[in-house]
């Protein structure tokens, strides 16, 4: 899936239902990697460092926590960072460690819509880091019953914390698109399936059976993003793709993903991904490791 990118196996054996590693360390020595577990990462005192989840990059501070779903790319890179004493705990846990249908009660639906967006990968606020830390540096002491209960409930209130964001974008992982509202899924399989054509506000509101206003009102209100910012998205993803498995030049790319302006293509991905086409490549492809 993920071509010359490391596939971790995890010590988690189907005898366990987690595990959580407390690690000092001097430096991030591991490459870009995924694995079927998910993860819960907490890094403290590494400002600097550069954190890559899927297609996004990005500096982080001196404190982070962050949740990755199964076979999402991801790992920790030193960049800037000039810390010596990098604290990191890692708990990860089985994809079916809740089951699909407890997670379907009505009493787990944050929880089942934190794990959805996870395969994105989440970034917590500033605020839910300060109050869960303590709890998931407690957790590595804890033991039996007890601990499963507590990994437990540290989801549930990371699940209910706010302002929480997604990383990367939902094209880059090939994951289905779920709003809970068929209209909306339609659209984004239509504008996945397409994105490499013209599409305009016209024919996705067509797919949608509903006036072009209606419409952009009604995609706004369930997403939280415009139509062309969903549709930006969608084609940045398959760019991201295709920055990091092809050859291709950058124009190539480009035209190959709906932007028949380089001009607007480059400023699109610059400001989503905080840097330019080349340098994304660049970055991604220094930590690949070809096994």
């Amino acid at each position: 899936m993920y071509n010359g990118m490391i596939r971790e196996i995890t010590p988690l054996t189907v005898h366990d239902c987690f595990t959580i590693f407390s690690r000092v360390k001097s430096e991030f020595d591991f490459p870009l990697h995924h694995h079927e577990e998910m993860e819960l990462n907490l890094i403290l005192d590494a400002p600097g460092a550069k954190r890559i989840v899927g297609d996004h990059m990005e500096d982080i501070t001196d404190k982070e926590l962050v949740f990755v779903s199964s076979n999402l790319p991801h790992g920790w890179f030193m960049h800037n960072c000039t810390s010596t004493e990098i604290r990191e705990f890692t708990i990860q846990f089985h994809k079916d460690l809740i089951d699909e249908k407890f997670l379907r009660r009505n009493q787990l639906s944050q929880i089942r819509k934190m794990f959805e967006q996870a395969k994105q990968g989440i970034l917590f606020t500033r605020e839910a880091v300060e109050e869960i830390t303590p709890r998931i540096l407690a957790l590595v002491d804890k033991r039996g019953f007890g601990s499963i209960l507590e990994l437990l409930s540290i989801l549930h209130a990371l699940s209910n914390s706010k302002n929480y964001r997604t990383l990367s974008d939902a094209s880059f992982t090939n994951e289905n698109y779920n709003f809970n509202s068929r209209r909306i899924e339609k659209v984004f399989e239509y504008m996945n399936s397409n994105f490499h054509k013209l599409i305009s506000l016209a024919d996705v509101a067509k797919i949608a059976n509903m006036p072009e206003a209606s419409f952009s009102r009604f995609i706004k209100k369930r997403t939280g993003y415009s139509f062309i910012d969903s549709l930006n998205e969608i084609r940045l993803g398959h760019v991201s793709r295709m920055l990091i498995d092809t050859t291709h030049s950058v124009s190539e790319i480009a035209f190959k993903c709906g932007f028949n302006n380089m001009a607007n293509f480059n400023r699109t991905f610059k400001n989503k991904k905080g840097c330019t086409p080349k340098e994304f490549r660049e970055s991604y492809l220094g930590t690949r490791v070809f096994v």
